[in-house]
């Protein structure tokens, strides 16, 4: 593979522009970008959890995964007309879902964000993930998203919903119930 990025800047975006995979340039505010720059996020947020040394390979193995199927997600939104996330991308985070859900009691109590360290990274990533499935929905509106695309986004929050509170119960901690008009 010939090297894709000899230079990091290019000082072709100052203007407040950026270009699409096919080429196209478009305001760095833009739907699409705003899409692919939380997808981003997302990803980024991913990394944080896997940076724990201690996580079960269960975990480890579905967020590297899905890191990789985030940068194909992501190279669909850059690039427009290209698929790259199927129905058995979606299955698949439906699966892991039910594998890791099926482990855990059932949810009686709304719970808040935290726990442990890791799930509570793992909390700052599904509501990361949340805003960029609200940033394809925008991008939806206006231009052809592939469906699929919007039900992973969907998933893998709910996913990471299921590992926060898989990896609180890891970690030796109890999850935080809301207690509504606690002060």
């Amino acid at each position: 593979m010939a090297d894709r990025l000899t230079k990091i800047y290019t000082r072709s975006g100052d203007a407040g522009l950026t270009g699409l995979a096919n080429g196209e340039r478009v305001a760095k505010t833009d739907a699409r970008i705003e899409a692919c720059g939380t997808i981003d996020e997302t990803n980024s947020s991913l990394g944080l959890i896997l940076s724990d040394p201690g996580l079960p390979s269960a975990v480890r193995d579905s967020l590297t995964r899905i890191q990789d199927e985030l940068f194909d997600l992501g190279a669909e939104l850059a690039l427009p007309g290209h698929g790259a996330i199927s129905p058995e991308s979606v299955l698949r985070l439906e699966n892991e879902l039910d594998d890791f859900n099926s482990a855990l009691p059932p949810l009686k109590d709304f719970i808040l964000p935290g726990g442990s360290p890791s799930a509570a990274a793992c909390h700052l990533a599904r509501t990361t993930c949340r805003r960029a499935e609200r940033r394809v929905w925008t991008l939806a509106e206006t231009a052809d998203v592939n469906p699929e695309l919007l039900k992973y986004v969907n998933r893998l929050s709910d996913l990471l919903f299921v590992i926060a509170r898989v990896l609180a119960r890891q970690e030796g901690s109890t999850e935080i119930l809301w207690r509504s008009g606690h002060r």
